[in-house]
């Protein structure tokens, strides 16, 4: 698959781009020799990416020229052959990195952790407003932690005219010392020339004091409103219009080995295997090889999966209310941890669980055996399906080594190749197609879905809101009681079914009861749309669970403020909504990416938007207090009331949602209600 793509010396094969076109050209040929039907192209409008190349030269003070390949990320910057600038060290790039620094016209190299600090776009958009003529971004942990040779890529979610590339720690460790070496001569061998042992922070104090002469060669282009295609096949039910969907994605950083081309690769095999023995589904099965799952939006938090939301959302809307599982692949040739997992929706677990019970799991591919987790992560495709209706899992991938060491970088090629996972997953992937075929009636236990809302109440239960919360927890037991006796109905028909031998018993069997799935997964979407919420991580969250945070947290920075103590009060301010980048970015960053997410257009926000409901400034209040730490005596009575203030409305917030919460349970239980009499009355 990797034969296709943008960078001759790195590979990507990007959303829009050439190389993504011509593999989805080659996906579908191959769909067809394998003998799937109604093979398509599905085409949508998205923003494309081209990258090229980003090539660094730097000649160190004994005449050595260097030569970097660096990665890239989703925005422009082109140079007519090399082009020569002046390179400066800014630590993590924060805005105190800035401060005495003129940068203008030049390349910033920063230091970044984005699975434990901050993500790129941040860096990068403070570079820009400094004048930076692009950001050079080294992952000091968190990403790339396999070799100090590896690259690193992510989705920008920032905007396109900010530019920003990826060095190794072995290349900028290079320039690094040669920073060094010429603070030290300039400042008469004061400076220990051969310490490359310094903390990051001691790096960029010093290193900042100079710079550096290089030359970069570099073409990377986003195409605003082109076009994209999901590849799609099928093999035709012979009992009822209703689908299973399996899905994985074709477009890839580098070569993309295990995310996505073992994906896309398995999910073909399995189709080789249907077809080539024969098997006559009674769902149709449909095999779709998104394109532009990495990325396909500019300056958009949710910049991602953008080929599956628009195949569910605008090319095939009509999916929604027919397709009864998709099974997304990800990673799949490597074990991320001793446990496999297949994550699904909360209403699926159960069926799940049944299934992974029934299988007989290889010790040399998990020692551990294999589980069940909830609910699905924006991590994957898996998400856009879900919300769109679709309950869907997904091989469980986003734990473990494989992230912090290979994702995303030039090491996620074939050596992490693991064939006893491999093979496990294609012989367990193909048995749950067959057990989910052989339903009648989706699955859907929805008391797991209200266990987990009563939960995630319990857990951090407000007393000044116990009135709502008590009336909500009590109709939350009534629909659990409700929804335990769906279940046990859905598996009495399910198992009905399968005592049938008769062709025309079965199809007259699924068409008694096709009315019954489609009204239990109309509820399964409306309650995607009611209970599945994000915080500013993209976690996925209930409605209620964000302004709970933040009053345990603004509560915390009251206390602590009430006491004298800053320092505390800060640390749980740190905590509030995204409020930690207001600690270390100018306010103009700050603003850009809280905005983005709740004044841009639906369509921009795709499978994000309407998911985070409100939020809390505490920008001014951060900046004043860390001005009040520089104070002998501090007077903090405005600050302790501007929290009392935030508090309020946090704690208004929360009766709001738990409000909010009780009607969408009450409605949720209307049509519980309405599906069991249905069942009942046949």
């Amino acid at each position: 698959m990797e034969k296709e793509k943008t960078n001759p010396v790195l590979g990507y094969r990007t959303a829009g781009s050439a190389a993504e076109t011509a593999t989805g050209d080659m996906l579908y040929r191959e769909m067809k020799a394998i003998g799937l039907t109604d093979v398509t192209r599905d085409t949508f409008s998205l923003d494309g990416w081209e990258f090229e190349k980003a090539v660094l030269k730097f000649t160190d003070d004994d005449g050595q020229e260097h030569t970097f390949q660096m990665g890239g990320y989703q925005t422009n910057f082109e140079t007519d052959g090399f082009e020569d600038y002046e390179l400066v060290y800014l630590g993590k790039g924060t805005a105190a990195d800035y401060e005495g620094i003129n940068v203008k016209g030049k390349l910033v190299m920063v230091e970044i952790n984005q699975r434990d600090e901050w993500w790129i776009s941040f860096p990068v958009y403070q570079a820009y407003l400094r004048g930076a003529a692009a950001l050079i971004a080294v992952q000091a942990n968190g990403y790339g932690e396999i070799a100090e040779s590896a690259l690193n890529a992510q989705d920008i979610a920032g905007p396109d005219f900010a530019p920003a590339f990826s060095l190794s720690q072995a290349d900028a460790r290079i320039l690094k010392r040669s920073l060094r070496n010429k603070i030290s001569t300039c400042e008469d061998n004061t400076t220990d020339s051969e310490d490359t042992h310094n903390t990051l922070e001691q790096d960029a104090a010093l290193l900042r004091r100079s710079s550096l002469k290089v030359s970069l060669d570099a073409r990377s282009r986003v195409i605003p409103d082109t076009t994209a295609g999901n590849i799609t096949g099928k093999i035709q039910g012979t009992e009822t219009d209703s689908m299973i969907l399996l899905s994985a994605h074709y477009d890839s950083y580098f070569d993309g080995f295990q995310d996505d081309n073992a994906a896309v690769a398995m999910m073909l095999g399995i189709a080789r295997s249907l077809v080539k023995g024969g098997y006559k589904p009674a769902h149709t099965l449909v095999f779709c090889a998104m394109a532009a799952e990495e990325w396909g939006i500019i300056d958009s938090k949710y910049d991602w999966s953008t080929g599956a939301y628009n195949q569910v959302f605008r090319v095939h809307p009509d999916w929604q209310g027919k397709v009864i599982a998709d099974l997304n692949f990800e990673l799949p040739a490597h074990a991320h941890n001793r446990q496999d997992a297949i994550r699904c929706t909360y209403e699926y677990a159960d069926f799940i669980r049944q299934f992974t019970d029934s299988l007989t799991v290889p010790k040399e591919a998990y020692p551990d055996g294999i589980t069940v987790l909830s609910p699905i992560e924006t991590w994957s495709d898996d998400f856009s399906m879900a919300i769109a209706g679709i309950p869907s899992t997904v091989n469980d991938f986003s734990a473990g080594p494989f992230m912090q060491n290979y994702y995303h970088s030039q090491y996620d090629n074939q050596d992490v190749y693991q064939e006893a996972v491999y093979q496990f997953h294609h012989e367990c992937y193909l048995k749950l197609i067959m057990a989910i075929d052989r339903l009648v009636l989706p699955p859907m236990n929805f008391s797991n879905t209200m266990n987990a809302v009563a939960e995630s109440i319990h857990e951090n239960a407000l007393s000044f809101a116990d009135p709502e919360q008590n009336v909500l927890l009590r109709n939350l037991q009534t629909i659990t009681a409700s929804a335990e006796n769906i279940y046990d109905k859905i598996c009495q028909i399910n198992t009905e079914y399968a005592t049938l031998s008769d062709s025309d018993a079965r199809i007259a069997f699924r068409h008694k009861w096709e009315y019954a799935g489609l009204e239990l997964l109309k509820t399964f979407r409306k309650a995607q749309d009611y209970l599945v919420r994000l915080n500013w991580q993209d976690e996925v969250i209930f409605p209620q669970e964000a302004a709970s945070k933040n009053i345990r947290q603004l509560e915390k920075a009251s206390r602590a403020l009430s006491e004298g103590n800053i320092t505390d009060a800060l640390k749980a301010l740190y905590r509030v909504d995204n409020n930690m980048y207001a600690f270390l970015f100018d306010e103009e960053v700050y603003y850009h990416f809280t905005e983005y997410i709740l004044h841009q257009p639906k369509d921009r926000l795709m499978w994000g938007a309407g998911r985070i409901m409100h939020h809390e400034n505490l920008y001014g209040i951060v900046q004043k207090l860390k001005q009040r730490m520089e104070e002998e005596t501090p007077e903090l009575d405005s600050e302790i009331r501007r929290l009392e203030a935030a508090l309020r409305r946090q704690k208004a917030y929360y009766k709001d949602d738990i409000r909010y919460l009780n009607t969408s349970v009450n409605k949720l239980s209307a049509m519980l209600d309405n599906i069991y009499n249905n069942l009942l009355s046949f």
